[in-house]
């Protein structure tokens, strides 16, 4: 059994009254002793997957399991035992309190859980060592630079000894030379009795990591022939937030391009009908659909990866004509 089972993970928000889903059944698996890193680009629901994880964050559905524990049915105290014994996260921003040192961010969490002084301290240098910064322990962040800072809030995230730590993109702010000293940080603290997991868009990580996962499908561009889709009205033919590699043309009927609300409802934005073709952004820039496409009617459609609808359509590169948001261009050929 993996130590750690996410199956059918979806979160939805409400994003200016309607639906936004960063995450839809998403799941992977883990092993103890594992280096993962989970990959896409910006924007792609990589914090909001870790925020799920780390017990910040409930979703609308889907399990995650660690060990023996359900993660997304604790409450109340349970919760707070899982956030602070379980799991350390190491955030993007590093979240440093700027007018205490190293040592006193790191002896912060110790405090508060109510750990005496001295054993705090002496964790504390500890593992202000461990991360290389014995020399450093006396200096405020504004004195340290993006590496060491990252250092800190890594050994920070270690003070309870937290068998599964989370790492929110590491090595964002830091330049080249600093990120080799975190990566190979975070490599080494993943070993029997600990699990770590990076989220990034930094494709150097994959390179150390265990297992790779992505938390976007990448479409590459495709030869394939066009395919031939034919649907009874109400039919969908894609929903907002979905993600695919075809664009859509219009043979016969009509396709509703339409928003869905937060409250339930719709909004319609267009209809397509004859000659109109809609969903090419989102393919071409690998983004999810920002609305949803049914059937008004019945209706044929043919749908072509990008390269063969550009081949197959030149002119229509570049010259949307619609205004149906980020991943749904529509015009006719």
């Amino acid at each position: 059994m993996a130590e750690l089972a996410v199956t059918d993970l979806t979160v939805e928000f409400d994003s200016g009254g309607y639906v936004t889903r960063p995450l839809d059944h998403f799941g992977f698996e883990a092993d103890d002793g594992e280096f993962v890193a989970v990959v896409g680009p910006s924007g792609c629901g990589k914090t909001t997957m870790l925020s799920c994880l780390a017990g910040l964050l409930t979703p609308t559905s889907g399990s995650i399991r660690f060990r023996d524990t359900e993660v997304t049915t604790l409450a109340g105290e349970a919760l707070g035992a899982y956030r602070r014994a379980t799991v350390g996260v190491v955030f993007q921003a590093f979240n440093l309190i700027s007018s205490l040192s190293a040592r006193g961010n790191v002896m912060a969490p110790l405090r508060l859980a109510g750990v005496p002084r001295r054993r705090a301290l002496a964790r504390t240098e500890e593992l202000l060592t461990l991360v290389g910064l014995e020399e450093r322990m006396g200096h405020l962040p504004g004195r340290m630079s993006g590496g060491q800072q990252q250092r800190v809030a890594i050994a920070r995230a270690l003070v309870h000894e937290p068998p599964l730590v989370l790492a929110d993109e590491p090595t964002a702010h830091l330049d080249h030379i600093q990120v080799e000293g975190v990566l190979r940080l975070l490599r080494e603290l993943a070993a029997p009795g600990r699990l770590v997991i990076v989220v990034t868009h930094d494709d150097r990580i994959t390179h150390i990591a265990d297992r790779v996962i992505e938390l976007v499908p990448k479409f590459a561009p495709s030869d394939r022939e066009p395919e031939q889709l034919v649907l009874a009205a109400g039919q969908l033919v894609f929903r907002q937030g979905d993600r695919g590699d075809l664009v859509y043309v219009v043979e016969e009927g009509e396709i509703e391009i339409y928003l869905e609300r937060s409250d339930g409802g719709t909004e319609r934005l267009t209809v397509i009908g004859p000659g109109g073709y809609f969903g090419e952004l989102g393919p071409t820039l690998n983004l999810p659909r920002s609305a949803s496409a049914r059937a008004s009617t019945a209706a044929r459609l043919t749908g072509y990866p990008v390269r063969a609808f550009r081949r197959r359509f030149p002119s229509t590169v570049g010259h949307a004509r619609s205004g149906t948001g980020a991943d749904l261009s529509a015009g006719t050929p």
